[in-house]
């Protein structure tokens, strides 16, 4: 079954069991500024499995788009992606483990069709502290038809026996880990998870005995039902909970590959044509090539989602993931020689068809995908040889140090990793630590330097520059309605005589892009709209929609300047910022964008002038 109908087979058959859909959260969360990217489904519903209650109701249900950035450097086998779509489903103290688990095992063999003599499940083994799941056992147990005794699952795998137990590493879940690292008060609890078995042969070099968590690639896990009923006490007992909520995600992609029976992920049908595009430009089919096709597709399908959400590449945060995705991707396809510069157009237009029907966006986005994607190629390229060459030269016994390590990156903006990844298939020793500390020295080096600035950028408090820095506010709102919310300001200095702002963007703004943006502001300014300022808790004014690109340490209660003719309601512009402003954007008189300029790789620099 294709990935596309087992999406809406999952939607389908828990609405029919009385689950709402919700929306589909960002691929970079808006508002939190813990994690870079979502990476679960419940990652949204944190505060509702706490107890606050849903507005959609306890049963709910999505799939969501999620990216994990900590195995980037595992892609390449058979099972890794970094994007992925995460089905799931929950019980906000409703439902529990009689219902979960059967219906998950009906959706999987009824409505999927897999068969269940492939299925194999495991539960918490229990420890010193949390008892041993058996009301998970006992209702696998009816589900599975089977009175075979759970199994150790470190005691490798036994055809007949389809229950098997593990411990808080493996079926355990809170926000902390296992148990023991639960601070009082937090809550957890076991979980179930489900195993396909692709009946592959087991490689000993996994370990001398298969279990359904080897990493072989026979099993794999294409489903987990947490259970979150217990909450850690101070004296680090654990108390039953009294709402039970469940959790549950399976990973679209693995629930596909068990479908239709192939072990190699990037055999099912979401990457099916693009996967045929690339291995039509493959020179020579190797497991070099192999593993470069693999690399190129998850890559780039990840890229995409990120430029549609509206990122760029840069030289931190999202930004430098994106970055690195892309220049990785290139990498790869030099190193197999495959083409990609002549075959990179179909493959991303075969990546966004896999995906047009559910998410439209791709579609009208393509255009920038590409663009973004092939400028990041190009710019990479000019750099790329840097990097071999280096490498290259210490063929033989030399070690990268350092302070070259430092120099490839701080000067071609050349991924650490990378270097780090060409070297060791060439055998090259490379001095990470080395490399750490000449970071550091020039970070130290810039604080220096840049200690005698005004906080805010502002050389004085003169008319003129409090003028300038609020069209500084109107001049980034302005940039994101014409160039797209991918841009997000990255430093600016105001004088008397004019105000630099550099923000986001992959290329250079074009004449009727510079007169737009100038257009805007000044339409602004003639509005002359109220300038407030209000102190608000910090969180309650990232959920409102005030801008922080800084992402600086903010303290708990933060200024904010909010640009309109209702700070709560009808606003142009919301930023978190220390002033000082003029009373309303009628002061300001007009300006003129005099100059844009590059600044490096995916920064830009804008100067403008007052002028009535």
């Amino acid at each position: 079954m294709q990935a596309n109908e087992i999406r809406t087979r999952f939607i389908k058959f828990f609405g029919m069991r009385g689950h709402r859909e919700i929306p589909k959260a960002p691929l970079v969360p808006p508002n939190d500024p813990t994690t870079l990217f979502t990476s679960s489904g419940m990652q949204q519903l944190v505060p509702f499995l706490k107890g606050e209650p849903h507005p959609m109701g306890r049963r709910l249900m999505d799939s969501q788009p999620c990216f994990r950035s900590e195995d980037i450097d595992e892609v390449g086998d058979n099972r890794h992606i970094t994007f992925f779509e995460m089905l799931g489903n929950w019980s906000l103290g409703d439902y529990f483990k009689k219902e979960q688990l059967p219906w998950f095992f009906e959706f999987l063999t009824e409505e999927i069709g897999l068969k269940p003599e492939r299925l194999y499940v495991t539960v918490f083994e229990g420890d010193a502290v949390v008892p041993k799941d058996e009301e998970s056992v006992t209702v696998w147990k009816k589900v599975l038809k089977t009175n075979a005794p759970a199994r150790k699952g470190a005691d490798g795998f036994e055809p007949t026996i389809k229950i098997y137990t593990y411990g808080a590493d493996k079926n355990w879940w809170s926000r902390s880990g296992i148990p023991a690292n639960m601070p009082p008060g937090e809550i957890g609890g076991p979980d179930s998870e489900v195993f396909y078995d692709f009946q592959t042969s087991h490689d000993p070099k996994f370990g001398r005995v298969c279990h359904l968590n080897c990493n072989c690639g026979r099993f794999v896990e294409i489903g987990n039902s947490v259970f979150m009923q217990y909450e850690k006490q101070a004296d680090d007992s654990f108390k039953p909970l009294p709402q039970k909520n469940v959790d549950f995600g399976g990973g679209l992609e693995r629930i596909a590959s068990a479908s239709q029976n192939q072990p190699d992920i990037f055999n099912i049908d979401i990457f099916t044509e693009a996967r045929k595009t690339l291995e039509k430009v493959v020179v020579v089919s190797s497991p070099e090539s192999i593993r470069a096709v693999r690399i190129i597709l998850d890559h780039l399908r990840a890229a995409m989602f990120m430029v549609s959400d509206g990122f760029e590449p840069a030289n931190k945060l999202q930004g430098y993931v994106l970055r690195r995705l892309i220049r990785r991707a290139a990498l790869h396809s030099k190193i197999a020689d495959i083409d990609l510069d002549n075959s990179i157009n179909l493959v991303i237009d075969k990546l966004c068809g896999s995906y047009i029907t559910v998410d439209p966006n791709l579609g009208e986005n393509q255009g920038r995908i590409l663009e973004t994607i092939r400028i990041e190629i190009t710019k990479f390229e000019k750099t790329l040889s840097q990097g071999m060459k280096k490498v290259l030269s210490k063929v033989g016994g030399g070690t990268i140090t350092g302070t070259e390590l430092f120099d490839l990156y701080q000067t071609y903006g050349y991924p650490p990793e990378l270097v780090k990844e060409l070297a060791a298939q060439k055998r090259v020793m490379v001095d990470g630590k080395g490399f750490e500390e000449a970071k550091r020295q020039h970070q130290e080096t810039s604080r220096t330097a840049t200690k005698g600035l005004f906080k805010g950028g502002l050389a004085d408090k003169s008319d003129e520059t409090v003028k300038l820095h609020t069209a500084t506010h109107l001049l980034h709102k302005a940039l994101r309605e014409i160039l797209g919310n991918h841009v997000r300001q990255e430093g600016s200095n105001i004088t008397a005589e004019r105000l630099r702002f550099d923000f986001s963007h992959p290329r250079k703004l074009s004449g009727e892009e510079i007169a737009k943006v100038e257009t805007v502001v000044n339409q602004k300014i003639k509005e002359d709209l109220p300038v407030h300022r209000t102190v608000e808790e910090k969180d309650k004014a990232l959920k409102s929609g005030a801008l922080a690109f800084f992402k600086e340490n903010y303290p708990a209660m933060v200024s904010v300047y909010t640009i309109g003719k209702d700070p709560a309601k009808e606003w142009f512009s919301k930023e978190f910022c220390g002033g000082p402003h003029v009373k309303s954007t009628g002061g300001i008189g007009g300006i003129r964008i005099i100059k844009e300029q590059p600044v490096q790789s995916g920064i830009r620099r804008i100067y403008a002038e007052l002028h009535s």
